[in-house]
């Protein structure tokens, strides 16, 4: 059957991420969704095959909002910075979809040019190869793992807070690094541990072919 002109895309997708951002990505499911659009399941099906393709859409929904245009000038790491910024302030309100991300990465058009961007500049500065490839997934595992970690909790919140009351005569280190923590807000450390990765990817490393010789 065509589908109703009344039903989008978008507005399909929209209810997929909605009951995302409320259920968690447990969550959704075609009776969700359907629900959340008030038809029935059996009608859902008319738009969608199964759930893949409705994450598929959440992606893709989300991806959108990210200029994938790579800044044009400056140091690669500032501007890696820029990309990595849009990807958190994109999908930082949707923590729950980012496993998605990972999971529909070669069918997303959003991911796949915000790939290329990333790709592009660490070409640019000489990062390429093995080393380019391992420096790509490295980037994004930081951004995916940042913004979750900051969805399950802040670090300035109750989590740190207890870290940091455990005995200083058991755990000296990590009271004390707790106790910095609960000072840093999430801009700075997203930021900051962002800056940490780069400054790794663009130490000198051994020849391809050689590590672990």
């Amino acid at each position: 059957m065509p589908r109703p002109r009344s039903l989008t895309t978008e507005k399909l997708a929209g209810a997929a991420l909605a009951v995302i951002d409320r259920d968690g990505l447990a969550g959704l499911s075609m009776r969700a969704v359907a629900k959340e659009l008030g038809m029935s399941t059996m009608a859902l099906y008319r738009y969608v095959r199964d759930r893949e393709e409705l994450e598929g859409l959440v992606v893709d929904l989300v991806y959108a909002e990210v200029d994938p245009v790579p800044p044009d000038d400056g140091p690669w790491e500032e501007r890696i910075t820029a990309m990595a910024l849009r990807l958190r302030n994109a999908f930082v309100a949707h923590a729950a979809i980012m496993p998605l991300t990972l999971a529909h990465r070669h069918a997303s058009a959003g991911s796949l040019c915000w790939g290329e961007a990333v790709a592009g500049i660490l070409a640019e500065a000489g990062i390429t190869g093995r080393r380019g490839a391992i420096a790509l997934r490295a980037v994004l595992a930081y951004i995916i793992g940042a913004i979750q970690l900051e969805h399950l909790g802040a670090l300035s919140g109750e989590g740190t807070a207890a870290i940091a009351a455990l005995p200083r005569e058991e755990f000296p280190h990590l009271a004390e690094t707790a106790r910095h923590g609960r000072r840093i807000g999430p801009d700075e450390e997203f930021r900051g541990g962002l800056a940490a990765v780069l400054r790794g990817l663009g130490a000198p490393s051994a020849p391809e072919g050689t590590a672990g010789r």
